[in-house]
């Protein structure tokens, strides 16, 4: 599969439908048979999940994943990271606001970098349907720049692009399950050394957005505060000498594991596993003759990565 969308959606069931009319026609330019769709029902309780298997039925490549209970945008959006197949992993609001055409665009930026962001910023500002939503918003934008050192300006916007490995492993480091997962990831991103470009993009400010300004605001900047104290430690196997991807994959696969990704250096291997996969990986650890443990952030830096 060349391509993964990942679409978050709690209680979206309108907006989706009108999301999907937008996004067909580039996904259809982009090759039908070569895009997988994940939507991830968080917990809604509007028929989301049926209304996106109609909304995307022309698609052969369709996962509707539900959630019984409403977890987060960020941990929706981890999820279909896991899933997810795809040599590039968008993820897009349901609404489609971001205009799907910039998919394509995109997906090229990844051929020289691992990350590309979305940009609705114009001569330095993104400008919202209120006054308080667009002063809230530069505010927010200067206390992450700040707070964690990015020099990207629209952390927010809800349409990124990834390299599959570089996908799988911020879905396994990330720990927040809000709306300030998207800050979360880009400073993960950048103190594993990824390289990150800003894609300029055209939207449109549709209406019944889930975020509230001032409640989501506060969550937002409270998670954010508490970032950088994270050592974000995962579970991880380092692997012997002659260890193969499909080794992992199997393995992966009988211990019902999905995700999973591997970081090499000088010294060694190791595939690292979810957090709340460790009774699984004793079983997956002994069958690989590997050595069962945790890995540090501080200690990824650098890694080779790639999927198993």
């Amino acid at each position: 599969m060349k391509y993964t969308v990942i679409i978050p959606a709690h209680n979206e069931a309108d907006r989706l439908v009108t999301g999907a009319a937008r996004l067909a026609p580039v996904l259809r330019s982009m090759g039908s048979d070569q895009v997988e769709i994940i939507v991830i029902d968080d917990g809604s309780h509007d028929g989301t999940g049926p209304r996106a298997v109609q909304a995307y039925a022309e698609f052969p490549h369709v996962l509707v994943v539900r959630q019984e209970n409403n977890r987060g945008k960020g941990a929706a959006i981890r999820l279909g990271f896991a899933l997810a197949t795809g040599d590039m992993v968008f993820t897009c609001d349901a609404d489609m606001s971001i205009d799907p055409r910039h998919l394509p665009e995109m997906a090229a930026a990844l051929g020289d970098v691992d990350i590309a962001v979305g940009s609705r910023d114009t001569d330095g500002h993104i400008v919202y349907d209120s006054w308080l939503r667009t002063w809230s918003g530069r505010l927010f934008n200067a206390f992450v720049r700040w707070r964690i050192g990015t020099t990207v300006r629209d952390t927010q916007c809800g349409c990124k692009a990834f390299r599959l490995p570089v996908a799988r492993a911020l879905g396994l480091l990330g720990l927040l399950d809000g709306f300030a997962y998207d800050v979360e990831m880009l400073m993960l991103a950048q103190r594993l050394g990824f390289s990150v470009t800003s894609v300029p993009v055209t939207w449109d400010d549709v209406a019944g957005s889930s975020v509230h300004v001032v409640r989501d605001g506060f969550a937002m900047l409270a998670d954010i505060t508490q970032l950088p104290s994270h050592s974000y430690e995962v579970p991880s196997i380092t692997l012997p000498a002659g260890t193969t991807q499909s080794d992992i994959t199997d393995c992966g696969v009988a211990a019902h594991i999905v995700g999973l990704v591997v970081a090499a250096n000088s010294s060694s291997e190791r595939v690292l596993l979810p957090r709340d996969a460790v009774v699984a990986a004793i079983a997956m650890s002994t069958k690989l003759r590997g050595k069962l443990g945790v890995v540090r952030l501080s200690e990824l830096v650098g890694a080779r990565w790639s999927v198993a």
